[in-house]
């Protein structure tokens, strides 16, 4: 195997036992291109977010660093500013020479809800050595809003791969050559380079900045509340926006992107020299996303960002990510958005699935 592994390769890696869990994995948990993981029956609010270390285990480290114990059975709130632990229902046994990388879902990272995977022996967030046997943490932190939890709820997923199949920019050019990428010109320099769009094509509404005192948010209320509660809309006609310390975005690229269905992509690391803000949470782009064999015409990428130190001029246009193509083993047997609940294939600017249209 070279490659991101499929839907129909995860299923088999779940029959044989490399991926278990302590209740039945679902079938909707399985995306093209990745497998969702769900919250155990009990949380853990931590002094501090951790990395386990080498030869360590995370049982060992909430001995330092454990507050106290919640039971998330009725459900519980995790309190915006706070960290917190939650073992997962799912474990691995990975074959030799596959590693896994895990990501925040989408709706995860539109709400500002840091999420990260760790590991025993762990020394990065979100990422899984090859032939790793062991459980699956998750570490949550409600930065915006504080949030609702229940056992069994995915804010997590985790995506597996074997050997080196990154294109290099000299593939993304041709690969672009053959089926476009992006509905414009495609900025090849690392990856395909997101920028910013801070000229709405109609009307002045460019993103949405989180308000700092808002209300719970109930994570299985879907479509419930109202974005006024929670957001301040960003309007802007001069195609520029200044960023607030400490303050928490949703803005939308100017490219229309497509994954071709023999591919998976995931947003790089920005590079903090082109200005003191992070762009993304949330960072899984699935083969068939935005792509007309999906049904798709392109799909914008909605945009995470915090800035950090200082104001910052975010103007129209600018570059502010990069998307590093993967090649999957196989084509996945189902794509995002063709048949299942993929809630964002289409998209332009849009709040997480949880608020009212």
């Amino acid at each position: 195997m070279t490659g991101v592994l499929s839907s129909q390769q995860l299923c088999a890696l779940i029959e044989r036992g490399a991926i278990a869990a302590d209740a039945a994995i679902l079938p909707d948990q399985i995306q093209p291109a990745s497998l969702d993981l769900r919250l155990g029956d009990v949380a853990y609010r931590v002094r501090a977010s951790f990395l386990t270390g080498a030869g360590r285990t995370v049982a060992e480290r909430l001995d330092e660093f454990g507050m106290h114990r919640i039971a998330l059975g009725p459900g519980a709130v995790l309190e915006k500013g706070c960290v917190y632990l939650v073992p997962l229902m799912e474990r691995l046994a990975l074959p030799d020479g596959v590693q896994a990388v895990a990501n925040a879902k989408s709706s995860t990272g539109r709400l500002d809800l840091l999420t990260r995977t760790i590991t025993d022996g762990g020394t990065e967030f979100d990422r899984v050595a090859p032939g790793y046997r062991g459980p699956l943490y998750a570490e949550i932190c409600p930065r915006s809003f504080s949030v609702l939890v229940r056992p069994g709820m995915r804010l997590n997923q985790i995506r597996l791969r074997a050997g080196q199949a990154i294109l290099t920019d000299e593939a993304l050019r041709a690969l672009h050559a053959e089926t476009p990428l992006v509905d414009g010109p495609a900025v090849i320099d690392g990856g395909l380079a997101f920028s910013v769009d801070l000229r709405p094509a109609t009307g002045t509404l460019a993103g949405y900045r989180a308000k700092p005192h808002a209300g719970v948010i109930d994570l299985d209320r879907i479509g419930h509340y109202a974005p006024a509660d929670f957001w301040e809309e960003v309007h802007t006609e001069a195609g520029h926006i200044i960023l607030d310390p400490g303050a928490f975005y949703i803005l939308v690229s100017r490219e229309a992107v497509h994954i071709p269905p023999a591919y998976a992509a995931e947003m790089a690391p920005f590079v903090a020299m082109a200005g003191e803000f992070r762009v993304h949470y949330a960072g899984f782009f699935d083969p068939g996303f935005g792509h007309a064999a999906a049904g798709g015409t392109g799909s914008r990428g909605v945009l995470e960002v915090r800035c950090h130190e200082s104001p910052f001029v975010l103007e129209h246009g600018q570059i502010v990510g990069r998307l590093v193509y993967e090649r999957m083993d196989e084509v996945p047997q189902q794509l995002y958005g063709a048949g299942i609940a993929s809630n964002y294939q289409g998209q332009g600017l849009k709040l997480s699935k949880h608020f009212r249209a």
